[in-house]
């Protein structure tokens, strides 16, 4: 497991969850002096609330948030998104202080893979490499070859030779689509995103045929039965990108719900309808992404907790694959 600094049951006892703020504090220059002040950064997952993603330096995908840690220059990362994203950013920077707003915002794909059961399932293939999505914890990127993100996994696999054994991990749906995609008969992992797995092919359907004129545009984490209705597939950078360039006025977006606040900033004369779970919650909103608050966000930037740290060997083991990850991407200019 992790070396956690702080753990959340240790915040609870602080206090630190439970913390009062004045109605009247204007969060926005708070956090605005604090990141002036501390020479902070915040990064910030496209499937973050609108106001976090508001007042971020940077708002990606995994793969842009990986790239953008890389590369900071500042002392304290205040990383709004879940816990593995943040291990990722210690793990490209093990000097600096890296704060996540919640330290219960875990992912269902990346806890799908536990790390001592991955370790029995990788040794029954010696013969293979391992190419994990970033969705993983530290520990499963430390058991890695190559990490990946849905924005540049097909490229990935493609940059290997075509004898090469592969295992990927964790996504089964993801790992289905770049087997489609590539050729490449690949070993999959049983694992999946609970939001991803939810969506409903039929209320789909009916939405498309109450809005004929929509176009539904899909993450390839989802089930292949919803990704053959899409009319276009990819990262959520890729969704964003697609929905701004494309000529169409409307698009059902299956994904997680937090990409349609950026989408609507960058096409505002566009309709963005979210797709309906297969039940009567708000499923296709991540709950643990949604752990994030503006409050939290503020906290732990002034309090500088909950810190992420992991041992030094976990570090390094982890890092090469992201570095090949990061390599690979560079030349393919991703």
């Amino acid at each position: 497991m992790s070396d956690m600094h702080t753990s959340s049951k240790d915040l609870e006892k602080k206090g630190f969850l439970d913390v009062e703020i004045d109605p009247e504090l204007d969060l926005f220059s708070e956090i605005a002096r604090i990141k002036k002040e501390k020479n902070a950064v915040v990064l910030a997952h496209y499937y973050q609330e609108p106001d976090i993603q508001d007042v971020a330096d940077f708002v990606g995908d995994s793969l842009g948030l990986a790239q953008e840690a890389a590369k900071t220059g500042a002392d304290l990362i205040a990383f709004a998104g879940v816990h593995f994203m943040a291990e990722t950013a210690k793990i490209l920077n093990p000097a600096k202080k890296v704060v996540l707003p919640d330290l219960r915002a875990g992912c269902s794909l990346a806890d799908s893979a536990p790390a001592h059961l991955f370790a029995e399932f990788r040794a029954k293939y010696p013969d293979h490499i391992v190419v994990s999505y970033i969705n993983c914890s530290a520990e499963i990127k430390a058991l890695s070859d190559i990490i990946c993100t849905s924005s540049n996994a097909q490229k990935i696999i493609e940059d290997l030779p075509k004898d090469q054994k592969v295992i990927f991990a964790p996504d089964k749906n993801l790992g289905a689509y770049i087997t489609k995609k590539t050729g490449r008969d690949m070993v999959l992992w049983n694992g999946s995103c609970m939001v991803h797995e939810i969506f409903s092919l039929e209320k789909i359907t009916r939405l498309k045929i109450r809005n004929p004129e929509a176009k539904v545009v899909a993450h390839p984490e989802c089930e292949e039965s919803v990704l053959k209705v899409a009319d276009y597939i990819g990262s959520t950078t890729g969704l964003l990108k697609y929905t701004s360039r494309d000529s169409a006025k409307s698009y059902i977006v299956v994904t997680e719900s937090g990409i349609l606040h950026q989408m609507q900033k960058k096409s505002p004369q566009k309709t963005f309808i979210p797709a309906p779970p297969n039940n009567n919650c708000a499923c296709n909103d991540c709950p643990h992404m949604k752990l994030n608050t503006l409050e939290k966000l503020y906290l732990c930037l002034e309090y500088e907790e909950p810190e992420i740290n992991l041992a030094p060997s976990l570090i390094e083991a982890a890092r090469r694959p992201i570095d090949r990850m990061l390599e690979i991407s560079a030349r393919y200019g991703l």
